[in-house]
């Protein structure tokens, strides 16, 4: 588990430092996201990256790894969302977003390391493809929930399906990295 802790650092870093480039050309624009809205983003993405997996081609040069980090970053951003609430405008600087960002992180991270105890790591032996079909069944669970006015009966609420995300993606990141 030592190398996943270290593979988890590294995929992320780089999820990062997008989430830092686009906070320094946009502010925290995505503060005026709903939960409706990033994760209709997150759906984009998922079902770009399906569309690619299937078919091999992207007419407009979107890659994989790409979306998946958009995925991680937009993850983070719902889970913000989530705790926050949405703006009618920018209403948190660049440094307050990045200290949020991080924090999520390390709660994906802490969650991360639980399952893989738990799990054995079994994401080691799941398929890109497969990855990115439970990315999806989280997302459209994110919807209905969303749907029903954010109560559930007997499954976790959309924060800890918004970490699954999050964690899923990152898993695809580390196997495109081996």
């Amino acid at each position: 588990m030592a190398d996943t802790n270290k593979q988890f650092d590294l995929v992320t870093a780089k999820c990062r430092q997008i989430f830092i480039d686009k906070m320094q050309d946009y502010g925290a624009s995505w503060r005026i996201f709903r939960l409706h809205g990033i994760t209709d983003q997150l759906y984009i993405k998922a079902c770009n990256i399906r569309q690619r997996q299937e078919t091999g081609v992207s007419l407009v040069g979107d890659d994989i790894e790409g979306n998946l980090r958009a995925i991680v970053n937009y993850g983070v951003t719902a889970i913000i969302q989530a705790r926050k609430g949405f703006a009618d405008g920018v209403d948190m600087t660049n440094e307050e977003a990045a200290k949020q960002y991080d924090a999520v992180l390390f709660e994906a991270k802490e969650l991360m390391m639980r399952k893989n105890h738990d799990y054995g790591e079994a994401w080691r032996e799941m398929s890109k493809e497969g990855i990115v079909d439970m990315i999806l069944a989280k997302i459209i669970r994110i919807k209905t929930i969303l749907a029903h006015e954010g109560k559930t009966i007997a499954s976790e609420g959309v924060e800890g399906n918004y970490f699954d995300i999050i964690n899923y993606a990152i898993f695809d990141l580390i196997h495109y990295s081996e």
